[in-house]
């Protein structure tokens, strides 16, 4: 009787850690299909293709572990191969929010929205900084949240701004830095004109040509840092269009792009928008 009853709660024991350790994975595709869902009533509304390009950290194993993601040539590989999918006029609409992430993918992404015939919007709910910046500024038309932001599109070498080691070489003198410093600046003086010139591609269909050059020598020349956020306000002043407004679509999908819950919630409110109050 204490064997069949050992067995038993030893049989319950390791089905309960079973579906303990499922439960994460049901959970995640339950909200995989939601956001399906959510993009194709977009897509529906919009008559358009829907992409996402979202970097967030989300709990992906059952141990819960957040992965800190940012734009890959997987990335490029996928959002490449949705627009072959693409009929050649159909609107696209790109969602982005992302740190940036490797050039070339960034590169890439950006030259094929700028090839697609149809017209392709890029929508940022909240940032999309450096790489982000690169695949917005490639699109027909930047939709962005009345308080998100875009970043500059400087090169990065080794961790130092490419402006920054050029800057450093002047101060010092070319005579009076190692070989490696030496090196590294003409790195860094063509990585600029190389992002430079992306910029001016991307921007020249849209803008004069003094326009885009001007718009591509403040966004790589290192005039800001790396992380500075560029508003709607800061980008109209540059000379680029951006309507400062975003389906309400665009806000549920984030929604279903969750952050790892932690032990207690850093930011908490009632989620249900509130009826305006009229004072006298």
């Amino acid at each position: 009787m204490d064997a069949t009853l050992g067995a038993l709660l030893s049989n319950l024991f390791w089905l309960a850690l079973i579906l303990w350790s499922l439960l994460p994975l049901l959970r995640q595709r339950r909200i995989s299909d939601r956001r399906l869902q959510v993009i194709r009533q977009l897509e529906r509304e919009r008559g358009s293709r829907v992409i996402t390009l979202i970097h967030r950290q989300e709990s992906l194993s059952f141990l819960g572990i957040p992965l800190t993601r940012y734009i890959t040539v997987d990335d490029s590989e996928q959002v490449l191969r949705a627009i072959r999918y693409t009929p050649p006029n159909m609107p696209i609409d790109l969602i982005v929010h992302t740190p940036g992430g490797l050039v070339l993918a960034a590169e890439q992404i950006a030259e094929a929205i700028r090839r697609h015939r149809g017209p392709v919007t890029v929508m940022v709910p909240h940032y999309a900084m450096s790489g982000g910046t690169l695949i917005a500024l490639a699109a027909d038309q930047i939709w962005m949240d009345e308080n998100a932001v875009l970043g500059p599109v400087d090169p990065q070498l080794g961790g130092y701004p490419a402006a920054s080691i050029l800057a450093a070489i002047r101060q010092k003198g070319p005579d009076k830095v190692d070989d490696k410093t030496l090196v590294l600046g003409d790195v860094a003086q063509k990585a600029i004109a190389q992002v430079r010139q992306t910029v001016y591609r991307l921007l020249q269909d849209r803008l004069a040509e003094e326009d885009a050059r001007r718009v591509a020598e403040a966004l790589t020349e290192g005039r800001w840092t790396h992380d500075f956020p560029i508003g709607c306000d800061e980008l109209r002043a540059l000379g680029l269009e951006v309507r400062c407004e975003l389906p309400d679509l665009v806000y549920r999908l984030m929604e279903l792009y969750p952050q790892p819950e932690g032990r207690r919630p850093s930011v908490q409110f009632v989620p249900v928008p509130y009826a305006e109050r009229h004072t006298r």
